[in-house]
């Protein structure tokens, strides 16, 4: 049996002298307690040497990944020939003996003794010293961490995190020297800040202008175009300014110098920035931006740092004071920090801001890790995503207005009417009601105003007969009194007769009291129905036609 060994200087073949003690694993450890005694368990056989530090990192990448290098194959041929070889890794002797047909074991007893050979390994190769092999074990350690973590001067996230740092400064610069290029030569040309708005603009206006009395004889068409040109050599003609020194013209020429300066460097930092994120994250970049991609980076410490945050961290990043203080007061927490100036968020309408920016903080998180532990070093994953998302945005905003337009699930739907149609089993739906004119209130006739006249001429059509009924009655009463008095007159009888009539005489006069109060009474009530009723009379002639106006006039004179 050969045993497999990898050192920092090379490969090595040991021949298992005793294999018997292999069957005591525990006791295997004793074996090597000195070299004398290791010596009589392993032998060296061969040993292949690296010849630089590349071909070292090869191999032992090679080995790590479970997979054969050139140089081990060839080693392996050449001294394994009909030989088991004992490795430390299974899969390892899974590929030579795919490979190589060379068969391979790998056990406890192997492990043992690996780890024997470890302690004793100066001792059982010769002419490899301890203070040789300590300095290329720690090249080789530090050259495979440099690969694990596929580092590369292209990969370092620092330039970016100052890079974006150094752009926001250059912001805040420009605006304030923009701002006071401005408000000092206002006091010479106030007019020329609401015709020029733009910063950059406005200084190369400014230095190519110098005073506003050059600016009749100047050509401004390289910086503005012919509308705001004409403008501005109108307004420097009748320009309420006061008058500069040329010293002073100098000085603000310079600082337009600066204002100029500043921001040709800014859109070189710019581009730089643009390249580097686009190297170093791909895939976030597609997703959120440049800016915001190098601000969530620049907020993490690193994109390592960035990466190990889940993506609910990643959705409230640069909220961090709104978060707290909301815990704290228990508010609603923030739904979004830096991620809002994403171009996705700002798409979504002002509801549904805090749904993207979730769902955009979920798709973030995937794509930092793809690019900071990832092997790709394209952006087809962060397109695919955001992909993803603008249909997601779009289901929203459909969703929306469907709830707008009332279609939305669980609201019933607006069915046509069918008179025909029955619901349910032997259901009968009923008739649609008429229209019914009385119920409006107009102040045309009606048939109920018709009734309510007709109910009130009656009356007033019996007031005038009043008197004659008065008189007939009379006489009934009188004769039918005649007719009450008894033909027999003795004594008691003429004194009842004398008490009676008396007390018809009394009734007489209340009878005729009543009768007068009762027509008085209905004299006054035909008076006032017959002034309601010239009154609607009149109402009803200022909205009726002509034609029931003569209607009304023939029926009065035929009831007159």
């Amino acid at each position: 049996m050969l045993l497999l060994f990898e050192t920092p200087a090379g490969f090595a073949l040991f021949k298992v002298l005793d294999e018997g003690k292999l069957s005591k694993v525990e006791d295997l450890g004793k074996e090597f307690s000195s070299p004398d005694s290791a010596r009589k368990v392993v032998k060296l056989k061969a040993f292949s040497k690296f010849e630089n530090t590349s071909e070292a990192l090869e191999s032992v990448t090679k080995i790590i990944e479970s997979s054969t290098s050139k140089g081990l194959r060839k080693f392996l041929r050449a001294n394994c020939d009909g030989e088991t070889l004992a490795v430390a890794d299974s899969k390892l002797g899974n590929a030579i003996k795919d490979k190589l047909k060379i068969e391979c074991v790998h056990n406890n007893a192997v492990m043992e003794l690996m780890r024997g050979v470890r302690s004793q390994l100066t001792e059982l190769i010769s002419g490899l010293a301890t203070q040789d092999l300590a300095p290329m074990s720690l090249g080789l350690s530090h050259s495979l961490s440099r690969y694990k973590l596929k580092f590369s001067p292209d990969k370092v996230d620092t330039m970016i995190i100052q890079a974006i740092g150094l752009l926001d400064d250059l912001d805040k610069e420009l605006n304030t020297y923009a701002m006071r290029v401005r408000e000092w030569y206002g006091w010479h040309f106030p007019e020329l800040a609401k015709i020029v708005q733009d910063n950059i603009l406005y200084a190369r206006s400014v230095k190519l202008m110098g005073s506003r009395d050059n600016a009749a004889k100047l050509d401004f068409s390289e910086i503005l175009p012919e509308e705001v040109e004409a403008e501005l050599k109108e307004a420097a003609v009748i320009s309420m300014g006061s008058d500069v020194s040329d010293v002073d013209l100098m000085n603000i020429k310079e600082l337009c110098d600066q204002v100029l300066s500043l921001s040709e460097y800014r859109a070189q930092l710019y581009d730089y920035l643009k390249n580097r994120m686009n190297t170093i994250a791909p895939n976030l970049t597609a997703l959120v931006g440049e800016l915001v991609g190098a601000r969530l980076i620049a907020h993490g410490g690193s994109l390592l740092n960035l990466a190990k945050q889940p993506g609910s961290t990643v959705q409230i990043l640069g909220a961090e004071k709104a978060l707290f203080r909301a815990l704290k007061t228990k508010h609603a927490t923030p739904k979004y920090g830096l991620l809002y100036h994403a171009s996705l968020v700002g798409q979504a309408p002002p509801k549904m801001k805090g749904k993207m920016s979730r769902s955009l903080a979920a798709k973030a998180a995937l794509t930092i890790r793809y690019d900071a532990l990832g092997d790709g070093q394209d952006d087809s994953m962060g397109l695919e995503n955001r992909l993803k998302l603008e249909a997601r945005l779009r289901n929203l905003e459909g969703r929306e207005l469907g709830r707008s337009a009332g279609s939305a699930k669980g609201k019933p739907k607006i069915e046509a009417y069918d008179k025909d149609r029955k619901k349910g089993a032997g259901g009968l739906i009923t008739p649609a009601k008429t229209y019914n004119p009385s119920a409006d209130a107009i102040l045309g006739q009606t048939p109920n105003s018709t009734a309510r006249k007709v109910e009130e001429e009656e009356p007033a059509k019996e007031a005038p007969v009043t008197g004659e009924q008065k008189k007939e009655k009379k006489k009934k009463k009188r004769s039918e009194e005649e007719t009450a008095v008894p033909s027999d007159r003795n004594g008691t009888a003429e004194q009842d007769g004398e008490g009676e009539a008396k007390k018809e005489k009394k009734k007489k006069k209340k009878h005729q009291a009543e009768s007068d109060g009762v027509q008085n009474d209905a004299d006054e009530g035909g008076k006032k129905k017959k002034k309601r009723k010239h009154a609607e009379a009149e109402e009803d002639d200022e909205y009726e036609t002509p034609s029931k106006k003569k209607e009304k006039k023939k029926k009065k004179k035929t009831e007159g």
